[in-house]
């Protein structure tokens, strides 16, 4: 495997680099709740300013209506913030005014830092639209992707843009790729363990890996399709008729449900009980010690563990155990003992409640583009950056 990497790039002193970002961060009452992606953009931006470039940064926040502006949208919190940790003024650009826009890149210095507003405040951005991708690319002489987290996504800020710019895959995006390679060549045996809501969207990584891990652990909601298939009761629990039948079709052994489950009962009454005697008024939100202690044994013996998606409604206090104890075992086997990758917004987010995602060795700043790579989907961010 070749990546393009900006390492790889000579002569970029001066250069104005259009540098895509993923600052899609949990924002409230205009303060940023978690700087993790933040923070993990900082060692291209780094790169780039001890090579004295020019950078304008570019990046999408939230799902704003397409074409239209919405305050609480705007990335200016997030050009606050990045000026803040930087120690250093970041010019803002509060609108795709481009000959405003052209103004200001012109009496850019090296070193100098300016972020665009909002991508997806252009209706051209998620039509991946050619015009809106060469407005971006007069802005600069080079682009860098490094927001892995919508590489499996055809917008023009990653896809449209690299016909009209010399690209390459920034230091964040390099790494992304390198560890979810490993993974994807792994030392067995394998562990996967899947769990969150919606079991469609880990149907490619299902299907990928179904013969190449020696388990599959099955937690979260979607766990609640394969107890359905095999005819157990779930309740009232979250499940759907065409999550229920894909389970069915699948015959291997290596497929592991829970034994045991935590639900919540008439009068909200929280209860452990064996999936065998689950009541037809019970909602399941979370594994339970046994299917813990089981699913531990596979973990244990792991020499490669791929996480993605909770085992249950981690939120609340009464259903966080199970997704707080896989969290755990991952992290004490991970980082020496096996290789593992965690990925996922709400995954990424129980594992650091459990202060131990330092043991981790690779933890996926993209949910989407994580089970996009790893089910080996198409990948328009990365399309002319990597070469299998």
């Amino acid at each position: 495997m070749k990546i393009k990497s900006i390492r790889d790039c000579k002569n970029l002193k001066g250069k104005k680099v259009l540098l895509r970002t993923d600052f899609n961060v949990p924002v409230k009452n205009g303060k940023i709740l978690d700087e993790y992606k933040i923070m993990k953009q900082l060692p291209t931006i780094h790169f780039l300013l001890r090579n004295k470039c020019k950078i304008i940064l570019a990046t999408h926040f939230g799902s704003p209506v397409p074409g239209s502006y919405a305050k609480a949208f705007s990335t200016k919190v997030i050009c606050d913030e990045l000026s803040r940790i930087l120690d250093r003024k970041i010019i803002f650009a509060p609108k795709y005014d481009y000959l405003m826009i052209g103004t200001l890149i012109s009496k850019m210095q090296e070193g100098d830092i300016l972020m665009l507003e909002n991508v997806r405040f252009e209706a051209g951005e998620e039509k991946n639209s050619k015009i809106f991708a060469k407005h971006l690319s007069k802005m600069a002489d080079i682009y860098i992707n490094d927001a892995f987290a919508v590489s499996h996504r055809a917008h023009a800020s990653v896809s449209a843009i690299k016909s009209f710019l010399p690209s390459y895959a920034g230091l964040l995006l390099e790494n992304e790729v390198k560890n979810l390679h490993q993974a994807l060549n792994p030392k067995k045996p394998l562990i996967l363990i899947v769990g969150g809501v919606k079991l469609h969207t880990k149907i490619p990584l299902i299907k990928k890996f179904e013969k190449k891990a020696f388990r599959i652990l099955v937690g979260g909601a979607l766990a609640n399709n394969f107890l359905a298939a095999h005819k157990l009761e779930i309740g009232l629990s979250v499940a759907d008729a065409k999550s229920i039948k894909f389970a069915k079709s699948f015959k291997n052994k290596n497929i592991l449900v829970p034994l045991d489950v935590v639900v919540s009962g008439p009068g909200e009454k929280v209860s452990v009980k064996s999936v065998s005697q689950v009541g037809k008024d019970d909602h399941i939100f979370d594994i339970g010690p046994k299917t813990i202690e089981f699913y531990a044994s596979f973990i244990k013996r792991a020499q490669t563990i791929i996480w993605n998606g909770p085992m249950g409604f981690f939120e609340m206090k009464s259903f966080k155990y199970g997704t707080n104890s896989i969290a755990r075992l991952v992290a004490t086997r991970s980082s020496g003992k096996a290789f593992g990758v965690v990925g996922g917004g709400e995954t990424v987010e129980a594992l650091q409640s459990t202060k131990m995602m330092k043991h981790v060795d690779w933890v996926s700043t993209g949910g989407g583009a994580m089970l996009s790579y790893l089910g080996g989907e198409k990948m328009p961010g990365l399309f002319g950056l990597i070469k299998k």
